[in-house]
């Protein structure tokens, strides 16, 4: 088992790394590419493992973009992305487990909520890569993202609650609410005290590579914590990461530039996996279909995928034009366009969560008779999640196009001149303090002067690039910017240094050791003029 997982994860980084190189959805592609592979006879079946999900993979990936969040956009947005987050995903799990119970008869009543709850939370990530990468308005992005950081502690929560009441477990309706309390605030008072604890540590290491270690085991940390404790690992691994993302600059550069390479690069690889591994899973999906009819499943399915894309689509209508504050509206609270809304309503990809809970379902209840329904649940929730990430992921993009939902660009990198421009007036500001104190104490004023001088054509050229960059993007006009020229030459002297460098280790002058510091040195010189 071990060689056919590390065989998965491979060919998953292969197959995305051949997606973004010719500009596909990498979601999309993988999800196709497992269930094409599932064709080739003879090929091992890798079942999914709900631990493995639930324990290994989603709690990094939860992390990863709890770091990239706002914190000041989630509090911004909050009562909208409350209401997707954890109003729209407790309303889906009982429409869909109302249309369930009556249109599969071997459901109970507390086994089709279970299902409900299980197909309720989209996965985001696609949605968020597909927005990024076609310019959506930043609020649309805040609230896509925050929804994909919260939904998961509801529906798991819900999850938990309807598989107690469908195995045996007793539950009123004041206990089932004490859980759901006690998942949310024990989840978050978690969160809050491994954050703290975690900021603390990484402040005194002064270490990068020890901070971004401890960076690497934190999320598994929270969440195994969090459900140890009986609450939301979800929720504790989102709010740890939240004040680290928000307290990002309390670290040195070398860590902030390490964590974001690190972390890009694992998101990469668990997604990949994540994706492939939702495809690989139709044959286990297939084999508890035995005996089922298939009008059954046609017409369970068709009632099932409706209800779950009408029920998002009327809540966010909904509760737009009924709350004041909504997804998509502008500033001031003006009414929403009906596009934004639209782009919201359909962004609603089911991922591997889903499935995981699913397989996760147990065989019998605890009085040892079969788990009511279970094949049922876990067909009906390979189609939604599939369904959903081949509708959406095929159409969103052409929809975004045809409605023409984009961001502001231009006063985005606006505001990013200004914001430039200030910070090199605030450093000539401190320069001449500095030189006046300087002056002021006695010190020999030829040596500052000579240090001001460069120092000074610098931050001249700073204020310069941040404007070349609001030029129009025409080669000849960005030729023409001195920055731009800056630029262009800094380029491609750092590469005739690199040359030297690597032509002297070849002569034997210096050895490998003193030949990576050196080319260190100039791809930090080169990662600027990039960035």
């Amino acid at each position: 088992m071990s060689a056919e997982i590390l065989a998965t994860l491979v060919t998953a980084v292969l197959v995305a790394a051949l997606a973004r190189r010719f500009g596909l959805p990498s979601p999309l592609v993988l999800v196709v590419a497992g269930l094409a592979a599932t064709a080739i006879p003879g090929l091992p079946v890798l079942v999914l493992d709900p631990e493995v999900v639930l324990f290994v993979i989603l709690p990094p990936l939860l992390w990863s973009a709890g770091l990239e969040s706002s914190y000041l956009g989630l509090r911004k947005n909050f009562t909208p992305i409350a209401l997707l987050a954890v109003g729209l995903p407790l309303v889906t799990a009982a429409a869909v487990g109302l249309v369930a119970y009556y249109a599969v008869p071997q459901l109970t009543l507390s086994a089709a909520l279970v299902l409900g709850a299980i197909v309720a939370p989209p996965d985001a990530v696609s949605a968020t890569a597909i927005g990024r990468r076609l310019g959506l308005p930043r609020r649309l992005m805040t609230m896509l993202g925050g929804e994909s950081l919260l939904n998961d502690a509801t529906s798991l929560t819900a999850y938990r609650v309807a598989l107690a009441a469908a195995v045996g477990i007793t539950e009123t309706w004041g206990h089932a609410t004490a859980v759901f309390g006690w998942a949310v605030v024990g989840g978050v008072l978690v969160g809050v005290l491994l954050g703290r604890i975690i900021i603390a540590i990484r402040r005194r290491l002064d270490d990068p590579l020890a901070e971004s270690a401890i960076g690497l085991l934190a999320p598994f940390v929270c969440y195994l914590l969090g459900e140890q404790v009986h609450a939301s690992g979800v929720l504790a691994v989102v709010v740890a990461a939240l004040m680290l993302g928000q307290r990002a600059t309390d670290a040195g550069y070398a860590t902030r530039l390490q964590d974001d390479a690190v972390w890009r690069s694992v998101q990469l690889v668990l997604e990949s996996f994540a994706f492939l591994l939702i495809g690989l899973q139709l044959p286990q999906v297939v084999n508890d279909l035995t005996g089922i009819p298939t009008m059954m499943l046609v017409s369970s399915s068709a009632a099932v995928f409706a209800t779950v894309l009408l029920t998002r689509i009327v809540w966010v209508f909904g509760t737009a034009y009924l709350t004041p504050s909504r997804p998509g509206a502008g500033r001031g609270g003006t009414r929403p366009p009906p596009a934004h809304l639209f782009v919201v309503a359909w962004a609603g990809m089911r991922g591997v969560v889903s499935l995981a809970a699913a397989f996760a379902v147990p065989l019998t209840t605890l009085s040892g008779d079969p788990f009511p329904g279970r094949s049922y649940i876990v067909f009906l929730t390979f189609v939604v999640v599939i369904g959903t990430l081949l509708l959406h992921g095929l159409t969103l993009p052409w929809i975004i196009r045809r409605l023409d939902v984009h961001g502001d660009r231009r006063a985005d990198r606006l505001a990013i001149v200004a914001t430039r421009t200030r910070a090199a007036d605030a450093a000539e500001h401190r320069l001449t303090e500095l030189m006046m104190q300087a002056r002021a104490s006695g010190r020999p004023m030829e040596n500052y002067e000579a240090a001001a001088r460069p120092l000074r054509e610098w931050n001249r050229h700073r204020r310069d690039e941040a404007w070349a960059a609001e030029l129009e993007h025409s080669e000849d006009e960005l030729a023409a910017a001195p920055a731009a020229v800056y630029r262009r030459l800094r380029l491609q002297m750092l590469a005739a240094e690199r040359e030297a460098v690597i032509a002297e280790r070849d002569a034997d002058r210096i050895d490998d050791e003193t030949l990576r510091a050196l080319t260190y040195d100039l791809d930090l010189w080169e990662a600027t003029l990039n960035r």
